[in-house]
């Protein structure tokens, strides 16, 4: 038995976490008996891993290399599939001098095109309704200057505009109708709203008014991500630097709840049906599960590894699937959880530090 499976704060009897366990270990999530399966970066090795859950387990399938220069770590870090489910588009960050995105077909994996963007480009998405790809170009080079959000043409793999945001753009998400992009600057702690269909910058937000991080100061918030909720009007932002995730109101344009965390919120998912919202703390080694109606944590689990990462839902809400980076010698690891019970499902090894990942498909 995988004692780990034991590991978070939920409140079961000893008896039915047992008996639990024994079932989630055999893989048992689904009666239909389908596999999940999921894309995921490994920045220190270069690859693209694919990553299948079902009946009997997890299990790394397959390991595509990424980039063009053999004898050079070139840092993959964001990945995302298009909404049709037919390509995948991998941000890769270390160029000479700037980063690309390169485009990918799913399930044979071969590469369709690429194009240069910003420096170290990272977090993306696809809007549903341009096909228009937004990649925050993260910019670790040099001294802390404003950057940018690059807009991709993913039909001819071209970058039609690049749309100023402040220092550090991270968590690059699309409001669930396509219209509109979010984003936040870390060391600017400024929310960025982009009008999707025109490229214009539009509102701001300063997300901790006691630090005044504009400008290209350091901010003391440090937010590292931003989730749309797939029904309201609402986007919830990680705040790493002080340990807390917030809920902003689009229509108020304003912070409306603020929710402490363990230490190092860093990216976040939100179930399906809106209720559920999974953290990964990377400064605490934990995955945190939250009840968006109450406002509580609801279980906190310890990561098997160190530093996890990235974290995707499956579009069933039944499943999480978390990076998790790992350190030293470490590899990479996935890591499944069962949204019903928050139990670990099983651990898979992929490349060294895992980062950004997306569900592919569900199939037989």
């Amino acid at each position: 038995m995988n004692l780990s499976c034991f590991r978070g704060n939920v409140n079961l009897t000893l008896v039915s976490s047992i008996l639990l366990c024994l079932l989630l270990g055999s893989g048992e999530v689904d009666s239909a008996g389908n596999n999940y399966y999921v894309y995921v970066a490994a920045e220190s090795d270069d690859t693209v891993d694919v990553v299948r859950f079902g009946p009997a387990g997890g299990e790394l399938l397959k390991r595509i290399p990424v980039g063009r220069l053999p004898t050079e770590i070139e840092g993959p870090h964001g990945v995302r599939v298009s909404p049709s489910g037919r390509h995948w588009f991998v941000s890769v960050a270390h160029g000479f001098p700037y980063g690309r995105v390169y485009k990918y077909t799913t399930g044979d994996d071969s590469v369709v095109g690429n194009v240069e963007v910003g420096f170290f480009p990272a977090t993306m998405d696809v809007s549903p309704t341009t096909g228009f790809l937004f990649v925050a170009n993260f910019n670790l080079h040099g001294d802390h200057e404003p950057s940018s959000v690059s807009v991709i043409d993913t039909v001819s793999m071209s970058e039609i505009a690049q749309i100023k945001q402040g220092v550090m753009p991270h968590g690059s998400r699309l409001s669930p109708d396509g219209s509109t992009s979010y984003s936040v600057a870390m060391m600017s702690d400024t929310l960025y709203e982009i009008d999707a269909l025109t490229l214009k910058l539009g509102r701001t937000l300063l997300l901790d008014k006691e630090d005044g991080g504009v400008d290209g100061r350091m901010g003391r918030s440090r937010p590292t991500w931003v989730q749309p909720h797939p029904q309201k009007p609402m986007v919830y932002v990680a705040l790493n630097g002080i340990d807390q995730v917030v809920e902003v109101d689009l229509q108020q344009w304003a912070i409306t709840r603020r929710f402490d965390t363990q230490k190092g919120p860093y990216n976040l998912a939100i179930s399906p049906d809106g209720r559920l919202l999974i953290v990964t703390c990377k400064s605490d080694n934990s995955i945190a599960f939250w009840d968006l109606v109450s406002g509580k944590e609801l279980a906190n689990v310890p990561s098997v590894r160190r530093i996890p990462h990235g974290v995707t839902v499956s579009p069933d809400g039944q499943l999480a699937f978390v990076t998790v980076e790992g350190v030293g010698g470490d590899p990479g690891s996935v890591e499944v959880l069962d949204l019903g019970t928050f139990r670990r499902l099983a651990v898979i090894d992929v490349g060294k530090q895992a980062s950004g990942i997306d569900f592919w498909k569900i199939g037989p």
